[in-house]
């Protein structure tokens, strides 16, 4: 009996193995997920800054509400925006999704 009992723990001792396998497999999901979410992610975010950096007086945006219009002022971190002939309203700059000139 007490072979047996000796046998079968030296069996189960052998199949758990050093415990690489667990650290290995979350190296390469954090790997997947790095490569296939956070990156891209961080490269729209960089793409989006240097477009809203770029902005000038007299681009075609839209903004991030679906207004259409051209950059009338300037300033820091809001822009006017005309959206009709003598009509302006201001917006912040991360609102704008898209530029064309």
């Amino acid at each position: 009996m007490v072979n047996n009992a000796y046998a079968m723990a030296n069996n189960a001792a052998q199949k758990s193995g050093g415990g690489y396998e667990g650290i290995i497999m979350l190296v390469v999901m954090f790997a997947i997920f790095y490569f296939l979410l956070i990156r891209p992610q961080q490269k729209r975010a960089k793409q989006h800054k240097e477009m809203v950096e770029a902005l000038k007086i007299g681009d075609q945006i839209v903004t991030a509400g679906g207004i259409h219009g051209r950059i009338a002022a300037v300033q820091d971190d809001i822009i006017s925006v005309e959206i009709a002939s003598g009509v302006k309203i201001k917006v912040n700059r991360a609102s704008v999704m898209t530029v064309s000139n």
